[in-house]
């Protein structure tokens, strides 16, 4: 008996192991992601303008219509890596069930509505497949965003009220 506690034992800390990486390492990328964000988005008007130099013509003619539906999709962008960072402290601090991550997955669920929003906007000067791709990315994201936030919501009010009980 001691032998198979032992190996359960051993597998759950195996796992634990497993998950303290995976947990270290979503939060180091999301970490670069933000840094990388800030960096991409002060470059947006020179990436533009390569962008249409040498890949499509269209984009240096439409330039500042999508500088500006770019860069707010992109502060927009920003907002959510920094609210999953946010998030990210609690999963380490192992109290994820806490209304700030509530209000951080409903913030994630307009801003990502709001991406959608801007690049329906972008259709009417520069349409392209892949804007139907992030209308609709976005707009998924912004739904389960939402459907997570009031699953949260109801995990920190159980949660609440088992901290009361006991």
């Amino acid at each position: 008996k001691s032998s198979a506690a032992s190996d359960v034992y051993k597998r759950q800390g195996l796992y634990f192991m497993k998950q303290e990486k995976l947990i270290r390492f979503t939060s180091g990328f999301l970490g670069f992601m933000f840094y990388a964000g800030i960096v991409v988005l002060v470059g947006l008007p020179f990436i533009l303008k390569l962008a249409g130099r040498y890949y499509y013509a269209e984009i240096e003619v439409q330039f500042w219509p999508m500088l500006i539906t770019v860069a707010l999709a992109g502060v927009c962008g920003l907002t959510i890596v920094h609210q999953l960072r946010k998030m990210m402290k609690t999963v380490i601090n192992r109290d994820c069930f806490v209304d700030n991550n509530v209000k951080s997955l409903s913030l994630m669920g307009k801003v990502s509505f709001v991406i959608s929003v801007l690049f329906v906007i972008k259709l009417f000067f520069l349409p392209t497949p892949a804007t139907f791709v992030v209308i609709l990315t976005f707009f998924i994201a912004g739904l389960f965003s939402h459907v997570l936030a009031c699953v949260f919501k109801e995990a920190v009010r159980f949660k609440n009220e088992n901290d009361l009980t006991i």
